[in-house]
């Protein structure tokens, strides 16, 4: 993921898994379109960071800042066909 979308959260009253949907949330709404990977600062990772909450791959990078979240559609997707129904 090369663009995605920088998340401010610092409600530490709620969980990770809650802040990343509330984000991903956002995201779906602002750009008509679901994340599908979201990085987080190892240091806000704890002992029981998910791999994947509703759907999103979650990970790691200490490029991003603590109570941030980037969050975009990872790139090995981007290029993948639409499934149409």
């Amino acid at each position: 993921m090369n663009v995605g979308m920088l998340w401010f959260d610092g409600d530490v009253r709620c969980d990770i898994p809650a802040r990343i949907a509330r984000a991903a949330e956002y995201y779906r709404t602002k750009y008509g379109q679901r994340p599908t990977l979201c990085f987080v600062n190892p240091a806000m990772a704890g002992k029981e960071l998910p791999a994947e909450v509703e759907g999103l791959l979650v990970r790691t990078s200490a490029s991003v800042l603590r109570d941030h979240l980037w969050l975009g559609v990872d790139d090995g997707e981007a290029c993948a066909p639409q499934k149409r129904g």
